[in-house]
């Protein structure tokens, strides 16, 4: 009688995932817990037992597992994006301070989405409306110009949306204001050109509708007419922020035979304008003509001679900024200040007027 043919027993089979991105679903599978508990992980909830956070965190790597801030704010009925509206014509400026939002949410599980907009245009605050609802912020940094608008505030109050604002002066509650300090800066610049000697001082201003500009021009001026020097009309010259701006405007200032012996920019694209001109016309820099810009931005450091510039710890702005809206979060670090203060570089661009 032939025997019976026996299998093998198959052996058991490791539970496995498709070859798809993870979801908060599979992680919570593999690792053996409730989806609850992954939650809790990814939220660095205390409530969590070391074994089993280790457990859920050894799944989340070897997968290489990212949760989806959509699918998170679907599941949770909530949104893990911040947003930054902004409208600036500085890159730098603004690259700066998203550098320091990310600083903030890195391991929070919130991700940075940016709406630059135009507010010129009459219907940009509906714009900024259509943002965040459609993509159900969590919270919205509000980045000068933006951050002066009241009634781009108003709008976000009023709609329930959570919002922190950056601006030279307080605007609103303590708790969404960021506050720079701008006039202060522009004043130490002030009496850094009086102490060198000069009396013949130029001033370059942002735009007449950014509250920063009033602040940086309301400062410097201040701070030299309490030295005794007035600065006359024709040595006050308004431009936008902009390195074209800041030519054009140096133009005007150094084509007659009565140059002014120092410049204050109220940016360093505008004072990178001045030497373009001053280059241009065979004015040296400084033996000649001295030159102090505003921010402190990568480029005052690059340009040669370099620029002596009054320090806006941007940065740092941003990372403030995006910490305010996360206060309401477990385990979320506490902001410890809503104040940021400018303070003067000084470098090579700057030294006593010729006799």
């Amino acid at each position: 009688m032939p025997r019976k043919k026996t299998e093998a027993p198959a052996p058991a089979r490791a539970w496995t995932v498709p070859d798809r991105a993870k979801t908060i679903n599979d992680i919570a599978r593999l690792a053996d817990v409730s989806k609850k508990t992954v939650s809790r992980v990814l939220n660095h909830s205390p409530l969590v037992h070391q074994e089993t956070r280790e457990r859920v965190e050894a799944v989340m790597r070897q997968f290489n597992y990212t949760p989806d801030p959509f699918a998170r704010g679907l599941a949770f009925r909530r949104s893990f994006l911040i947003g930054m509206v902004y409208d600036n014509p500085t890159a730098q400026y603004i690259v700066n301070m998203q550098y320091g939002a990310l600083d903030a949410i890195r391991d929070s599980g919130f991700e940075l989405v940016v709406h630059p907009c135009d507010s010129r245009n009459p219907g940009y605050i509906d714009g900024v409306h259509r943002f965040v609802q459609q993509q159900k912020l969590h919270g919205v940094m509000l980045v000068p110009r933006v951050s002066e608008d009241q009634a781009l505030a108003d709008m976000l109050a009023d709609i329930g949306c959570r919002y922190s604002r950056i601006a030279s002066v307080s605007l609103d509650e303590a708790s969404r204001m960021v506050i720079t300090h701008d006039r202060d800066g522009a004043a130490e610049a002030a009496d850094y050109l009086q102490s060198l000697g000069h009396r013949d001082i130029a001033l370059i201003t942002g735009p007449s509708s950014y509250r920063s500009a009033h602040e940086r021009t309301s400062g410097f001026v201040e701070a030299l007419s309490k030295r005794g020097i007035e600065l006359p009309a024709a040595r006050i010259v308004e431009a936008g922020y902009t390195f074209e701006s800041g030519v054009a405007a140096a133009e005007r200032l150094l084509s007659g035979n009565q140059r002014p012996s120092a410049i204050f920019a109220g940016n360093d694209e505008m004072a990178a304008g001045v030497y373009k001109v001053a280059l241009r016309a065979g004015i040296s820099i400084p033996q000649q003509l001295s030159v102090v810009g505003f921010d402190d931005s990568p480029l005052a450091s690059r340009l040669w001679p370099a620029l002596s510039s009054v320090r806006l710890p941007v940065r740092d702005m941003g990372r403030i900024a995006a910490s305010m809206l996360l206060q309401s979060e477990p385990g979320a670090a506490s902001v410890a200040s809503a104040s940021v203060r400018p303070h003067l570089v000084v470098r090579d661009s700057c030294q006593p007027p010729a006799c």
